[in-house]
């Protein structure tokens, strides 16, 4: 007598580009293992749908227009009991982006630009409850790990990612809920670390060095 097969891995995905979502599907609908329940085309609907239950994993892209941004949807989706696992699938790969999803509790973080085996097998990775991380990914955390004192923290590259924006030192405070002396002593800092004296020169190096994206 054959075993029973066991259950498929339930999927959301949760991305604002309908042919992103068209594809993916048709890729992860080719595994046997996989069942594709439901999209959504903003970071709100995900974590709506994600609070119902019935899925193990979200694939979560990280920018959806002006909406709630995916590391916030991913937070909200965590933060509830039994919550599904999230699969940053994105193609951003800046210590910004990246740092601001772990943070927020994503189970992995995959570039959009991944081979299909490499993306299946993450989803797997991330339904068995282990972390499933592109291999650039893993190597960007890890090289911040081996100079920790020359590495931007999460809020020094919220700041230079703001600045990046063209947002001042007054609008940065404001939108972050500091005060400017902090926001002043954060570039300081920034500045320290990158070896610059400018803010143009900061955001310059920081994009180069993939720290923040433009």
């Amino acid at each position: 007598m054959t075993a029973p097969a066991p259950d498929p891995i339930r999927l959301l995905l949760a991305d604002d580009h309908p042919v992103v979502r068209a594809g993916l599907r048709a890729v992860l609908d080719a595994e046997d293992d996989f069942l594709v329940v439901d999209e959504a085309a903003t970071a709100e609907r995900a974590v709506a749908l994600a609070a119902t239950g019935g899925f193990d994993v979200v694939l979560m892209d990280l920018q959806f227009g002006s909406g709630m941004h995916g590391s916030q949807a991913t937070a909200a989706i965590t933060a509830r009991p039994d919550a599904p696992r999230v699969l940053i699938l994105t193609t951003y790969d800046s210590d910004a982006d990246i740092l601001a999803a772990v943070e927020a509790g994503a189970a992995g973080y995959l570039l959009k630009d991944a081979p299909p085996e490499e993306l299946a097998a993450a989803v797997r990775t991330a339904a068995a409850g282990r972390s499933a991380l592109a291999p650039s990914v893993a190597h960007r955390l890890m090289d911040r790990m081996r100079t920790p004192a020359h590495a931007l923290t999460k809020r020094e590259l919220e700041v230079l990612q703001l600045v990046g924006e063209g947002l001042s030192n007054l609008q940065i405070s404001k939108r972050l809920f500091l005060s400017q002396a902090t926001v002043k002593s954060h570039l300081v800092h920034i500045y320290a670390k990158l070896g610059v004296d400018s803010r143009t020169s900061a955001v310059a190096a920081a994009t180069a060095r993939r720290l923040i994206r433009r």
